[in-house]
């Protein structure tokens, strides 16, 4: 099914935050201003949004409230007044239907990607978005989770090695582009005793394109057209090559 993304406008981030850590401790900041977003995004929301939180751990009940009450001091952080702030989490999955009724901003939180894919899918979350017409701000998973095929770039041990671990998933249809997220903080991981990205990820972008965002870059969704915004590089063929800086845009 062709989604109707002419009415949303989609945030794709790594990190939309600017929280940061003193003394060992991490304080929450509000959205980042780097690269425009927190001006575009408080520009593409209403006055005293209703809030939608999709967790990607549908069964840590512990983890999502955390979750619920780390955005409620972004949003404050960032001067932006909330009306209403729910979370779809496995106790809560009946309500989704009437809750995006309600709501004119979906947040669809980071984790563990395949998991986060299957209950979209168990939810139908695909097809409850297509009239959605309010902001949809996708973090790390849940940017990834928007393609329309999703890369689910191996994350967790034991994955990279696995013949039966999917690498290719059903998305969300919200972009037709791949995102890889954190790159200033993945870049030099091993997993499974492979380098990451020279090993794993390059390997597998041969025939196609993956977007490696750093935090506080993104890319903006809107009007049937995608703009990057920030550092990003382009991963093809087995090639990486920066394409945006801070700062900069760069259509797609």
């Amino acid at each position: 099914m062709k989604q109707n993304n002419r009415k949303k406008t989609v945030f794709l981030t790594s990190s939309p935050d600017a929280s940061f850590q003193e003394a060992g401790e991490w304080v929450t900041g509000p959205f980042t201003e780097k690269n425009g977003f927190l001006e575009r995004f408080r520009n593409a929301c209403p006055k005293m949004p209703q809030v939608l939180l999709i967790t990607a751990t549908p069964d840590e009940k512990e983890k999502n409230r955390e979750m619920e009450e780390y955005f409620s001091r972004v949003f404050a952080a960032s001067r932006m007044d909330v009306k209403a702030m729910r979370l779809v989490e496995e106790a809560t999955k009946e309500k989704i239907s009437e809750w995006l009724g309600l709501s004119d901003v979906v947040i669809l939180g980071g984790g563990h990607v395949p998991t986060q894919n299957r209950f979209f899918r168990q939810i139908g979350l695909k097809e409850k978005l297509f009239g959605f017409e309010g902001v949809v701000m996708g973090i790390s998973a849940g940017s990834m989770n928007c393609a329309d095929v999703v890369y689910a770039q191996p994350e967790l041990a034991g994955e990279a090695k696995d013949p039966g671990y999917e690498r290719y998933l059903d998305g969300l249809g919200l972009t037709r582009h791949n995102i890889l997220p954190h790159y200033q903080m993945v870049k030099d991981y091993t997993l499974d005793g492979l380098r990451l990205m020279e090993q794993i990820t390059y390997p597998d972008s041969m025939g196609k394109i993956f977007y490696a965002l750093e935090d506080g870059s993104y890319i903006l969704c809107a009007d049937g057209h995608e703009t990057l915004y920030g550092n990003a590089y382009r991963i093809a063929d087995g090639e990486l090559t920066m394409i945006c800086q801070e700062g900069q845009m760069l259509s797609l």
